[in-house]
């Protein structure tokens, strides 16, 4: 690893892959050595430990930086990758944190809320299996990948049809999502944020269809104090 290149971990969403990053990539590897794993239970990741746990997730991120040979890293996580990122960051495994639409934050009572999220991820779990199959079809044309990411892009039909047809694939192969489905019902986000010490950054779009703002943020906005 060059010294002029300093570690930055990547971690993708809840049912997503480590291609999700392929067109930041190559900017982000200009200043930084890059290190984007699937996560555990996901599409090319490891299997997802026995019981399936938030803490479970994050152990397995903590293994792959230590096999790597680095302590603490500079994070950026999507959505589920973001909760993950915070949850490094209470172990003092993170030197900084970008997280984007951190997943775990809805305010008590207010909006759709955790519950409502989790119905329809398994939900889209399902549907994820059916269109697998058919990955490289609904990527061939411009409708096609607009209607496959609407949820998470707004110009989707201007993305690779190679990395739309991956992101297709992704939740088909995401094997433990109903058990972290499953889990989050049971346990929720747990995040101890007095301990999160490093400087964080949350990101959020205004318009995002699966977190929405400002309910899917206001436990982020009482609890992480000393964020931007």
């Amino acid at each position: 690893m060059r010294a002029d290149r300093p570690p930055l971990l990547l971690l993708h969403g809840f049912a997503d892959a480590p291609c999700t990053w392929d067109l930041l990539a190559p900017r982000l590897a200009a200043h930084h050595t890059l290190l984007a794993p699937a996560l555990a239970g996901h599409l090319g990741g490891p299997p997802l430990p026995d019981p399936p746990s938030a803490d479970a997730l994050v152990d397995a991120v903590e293994a792959q930086l230590d096999a790597a040979g680095h302590g603490t890293v500079d994070v950026v996580g999507s959505s589920l990758g973001g909760y993950l990122a915070l949850c490094l960051a209470q172990r003092g495994r993170a030197r900084s944190v970008v997280a984007l639409a951190p997943a775990g934050g809805w305010g008590a009572g207010e909006g759709p809320g955790p519950a409502a999220t989790l119905d329809r991820q398994a939900r889209l779990l399902a549907l994820a299996r059916a269109g697998a199959a058919h990955a490289d079809v609904i990527a061939a044309t411009p409708e096609g990948r607009r209607r496959a990411t609407a949820l998470v892009c707004e110009r989707g039909e201007d993305l690779p049809a190679r990395l739309v047809a991956a992101l297709v694939r992704a939740p088909a192969g995401c094997t433990g999502g109903p058990a972290l489905i499953a889990a989050a019902r049971e346990h929720g986000w747990p995040l101890q944020a007095a301990a999160v010490r490093c400087p964080v950054r949350v990101v959020w779009g205004r318009e995002d269809r699966l977190l929405p703002w400002p309910s899917a943020a206001r436990r982020w906005q009482r609890e992480l104090v000393g964020a931007d």
